[in-house]
């Protein structure tokens, strides 16, 4: 199951608190990695630590370069101002604003 809350309408009127530690499946230019992602880390940060070079610009939720798809767990994003509410229906997300809500992830990058 892959869940996205990144309205806080959505979100029971706002965000969760706290992150949580987790470990990330990474699939990058043909590469799958797995990377640990710390609760107050995002994504981005997380598979850039680990040495992977995923697309980004920004960093602020505007550009929708970091954009990937979330295959298996549950993130929320801080900010989306690039993705339509379509694309997060289909479970993309913005790495770079995206932190761990569960304890497992997989990400896809295309």
């Amino acid at each position: 199951m892959t869940e996205t809350v990144n309205d806080p309408a959505r979100s029971g009127g706002k965000l969760a608190a706290v992150g949580v530690e987790t470990d990330a499946t990474i699939r990058l230019d043909g590469t799958t990695r797995t990377v640990r992602i710390a609760a107050d880390d995002t994504v981005l940060e997380a598979a850039r630590r680990a040495g992977l070079n995923p697309p980004f610009a920004c960093e602020a939720g505007n550009c929708g370069t970091c954009m990937a798809r979330l295959v298996d767990g549950r993130v929320d994003m801080r900010v989306n101002d690039a993705l339509t509410d379509d694309d997060v229906a289909q479970g993309y997300v913005l790495t770079c604003q995206s932190e761990p809500r569960s304890e497992t992830l997989t990400i896809e990058y295309e």
